[in-house]
């Protein structure tokens, strides 16, 4: 159980219900942010009749989607069919729109749980019209927690709509960051290796990593679209700093996604290279086994032809003959290896 699962699976101070005790609860946590980078907790009641009481106050709540009661309340803020069916669906490649004064997006972060791959990328669903920000999931998501925490330890958090979701986006995305290192780390230890070591295990890896690549990428692509489509078509609520924070997100993004290309690349020329080093050992070894086969296959003919049990061969009865037999393959065995340096057999 990761550590998001075990917070979630706490009652907190202000009654929110553990997920494990069949709760039907949707709400997972609450904030009230007061406009000054901090803010303070709500239930789900507070939060389905929230009003600002104070100018520069915004609601952010953090649903499970698939609970009772998530499709009503998006019902009851005015939310147009359409987006209320994309906000709770299994829909999860990013995208982002804007719907009059309001931003709808799905995102997408490295799933960081227990026994998962990092390409096994987790959905958020988000809405946001200014005041409220809703965002949805349905599996457990360290990014919101990370941003929470922020809030709740008043470390300048986000004071409004845009920099709450500039701050969940940058998140997310350095949290990709860690999974990319990784895989480079291992990239790195995997071309330090001993040329001696199994290489069947080495190809393994390697392939487990290009796996994870092209994973990676086939997932960020659509999220760096995504958000561009939240720079391009932020509403007017979302200011100009908003935009620049989106704006190096994207950047950042986009230099991940290189480095997701560089690490693929890496990753099929250190296995080309395995591969041909075994390659190459495989027919240094083959060499050396014929060329000890060119060198005994005369004098075994010799040796055979020697040895054959019939009447009338020579030497049989002269004590010398054996050793003429040593001297003449010698002999032999020295003219083989005179003729193999000169062809550079050797």
């Amino acid at each position: 159980m990761s550590d998001e699962d075990a917070e979630e699976l706490k009652v907190d101070s202000v009654g929110n219900a553990p997920e494990d005790h069949g709760d039907e609860n949707p709400l997972i946590f609450g904030r009230v942010l007061d406009g000054k980078g901090a803010g303070y907790p709500v239930t789900w009641d507070e939060a389905r009749s929230w009003q600002p009481d104070k100018e520069g106050e915004v609601l952010w709540v953090h649903l499970c989607r698939n609970r009772p009661g998530v499709a009503e309340w998006l019902e009851e803020l005015d939310i147009p069919e359409p987006t209320r069916e994309l906000l709770v669906s299994d829909k999860t490649r990013p995208r982002a729109f804007r719907e009059g004064d309001t931003l709808v997006a799905t995102l997408r972060g490295i799933n960081f749980n227990p026994e998962a791959e990092p390409e096994d990328m987790l959905s958020m669903q988000l809405w946001c019209d200014g005041k409220r920000l809703v965002t949805l999931r349905l599996r457990p998501l360290q990014t919101p927690r990370h941003v929470l925490r922020m809030i709740d330890r008043r470390e300048e958090g986000p004071n409004d709509c845009g920099a709450l979701i500039t701050e969940i986006t940058e998140a997310m995305i350095t949290r990709m960051n860690r999974s990319i290192v990784d895989m480079n780390d291992h990239l790195d230890a995997l071309e330090e290796r001993d040329a001696d070591d199994d290489a069947e295990e080495a190809l393994e890896k390697i392939a487990t990593i290009r796996r994870n690549c092209l994973g990676l990428k086939r997932h960020m692509g659509p999220m760096h679209e995504a958000l561009e489509a939240i720079s391009r078509y932020a509403p007017e609520w979302f200011d100009k700093q908003d935009k620049r924070e989106i704006a190096e997100s994207i950047d950042r993004l986009r230099r991940y996604l290189e480095d997701l290309d560089i690490s693929k690349e890496s990753a099929v020329v250190l296995m080309d290279d395995i591969r041909g080093r075994s390659i190459a050992r495989n027919e240094r070894t083959n060499y050396l086994l014929t060329i000890v086969a060119a060198i005994f296959l005369p004098l075994g003919f010799l040796t055979g032809l020697l040895g054959i049990n019939v009447g009338g061969m020579p030497g049989v009865d002269d004590p010398t003959a054996f050793w003429v037999v040593v001297g003449l393959c010698s002999a032999i065995l020295c003219v083989q290896l005179a003729l193999f340096w000169k062809w550079r057999w050797l």
